[in-house]
């Protein structure tokens, strides 16, 4: 329905034309700037509600009970049942936070939740068969996991924006919410002011992805990756950083890489790459994080990947028999 609409006001009413670079973007932009904050003004919406029955405390204190490997394994499963983007994965996110879950925890469902999703694994198990399509998860939920770890381990919390993420704020007691209707206006609050804070930078993120989605020829991509060499896996990995698309978008140009002779392991690092960083995330994040934070969380999932795509290169001939 929205994307019948976006489509109504920019061919239809701006009398744009839909074969154009630039009507596309301008499609591309609108699409998804409405998805995007509509989802997280929802999200963030029906979390708080939720919160307002689980007081922030009990959040925190039995996440701090359980050994971190469960918690960050939690998570990441958590990531790999959710069909979002990377940019649209970003209202869990900053509600995990919120709710003062461990940032390593937060991390680790950040980083497998635009990796993996049901229907990455039908496209995947369609184009390359159960192998590798098994692997492929079992490498992102382990990507977010260890990830998540490590970034856990490194006391980055100080990097965070307090005044978004509203760390030192406690949970209002029960009391306070003596109806349904009050725990669903704390729901919609807590939406609106997310969405208030964060807006101006979505739309730029946005902007940035329209832009980069519809004016980096396919072409290009496969021309530099195919002539990489060994240094293939991480010249594909620094190429899919800055982009932006879902994993069904990104699924088809990974085969096509494939088939061009792109090695496997390269082809699929490529589309984690782009499903799991993106320049309009970073740009999204910078709202709830300083650059150093949102540099090392890419450089640590970065390196991930391009480990994992040495892997299937290494196990390709296992894999394709």
């Amino acid at each position: 329905m929205l994307q019948k609409i976006v489509d109504l006001f920019t061919y239809g009413l701006l009398q744009m034309d839909s074969s154009t670079r630039l009507g596309q973007s301008l499609n591309y932009f609108l699409y998804d700037s409405l998805k995007l904050l509509g989802l997280l003004f929802v999200l963030i919406s029906i979390i708080g509600f939720i919160r307002s029955y689980i007081p922030t405390e009990k959040v925190r204190d039995w996440v701090g009970r359980k050994h971190k490997l469960v918690s960050h394994t939690g998570a990441a499963l958590f990531g790999a049942i959710t069909p979002f983007c990377s940019c649209s994965s970003i209202p869990i996110f900053l509600s995990f936070i919120e709710a003062r879950i461990p940032l390593g925890v937060a991390f680790s469902f950040l980083i497998t939740s635009p990796i993996l999703n049901e229907y990455l694994f039908v496209l995947m198990f369609g184009y390359f068969g159960l192998k590798i399509t098994v692997l492929y998860a079992v490498s992102g939920i382990l990507i977010g996991i260890v990830s998540g770890l490590i970034l856990g381990k490194l006391g980055l919390e100080k990097h965070l924006e307090q005044d978004l993420l509203g760390q030192n704020k406690e949970a209002l007691p029960q009391e306070a919410y003596p109806d349904l209707r009050s725990r669903i206006k704390y729901g919609l609050n807590e939406g609106t002011d997310i969405v208030v804070k964060i807006w101006k930078w979505v739309i730029l993120g946005v902007a940035v992805g329209a832009l980069i989605h519809n004016y980096v020829p396919e072409e290009v991509i496969r021309s530099i990756v195919g002539a990489g060499g060994i240094w293939s896996v991480p010249i594909a990995t620094l190429i899919g950083v800055p982009m932006y698309g879902s994993c069904a978008a990104i699924v088809p140009i990974a085969i096509v890489l494939f088939e061009k002779g792109v090695p496997l392991g390269t082809a699929l690092a490529f589309m984690m790459a782009v499903s799991a960083l993106s320049l309009p995330e970073a740009v999204i994040l910078r709202r709830a994080m300083d650059l150093k934070l949102i540099a090392i969380f890419f450089g640590i999932v970065s390196l991930g990947i391009i480990f994992t795509g040495y892997l299937f290169n290494f196990l390709s001939g296992f894999l394709l028999t």
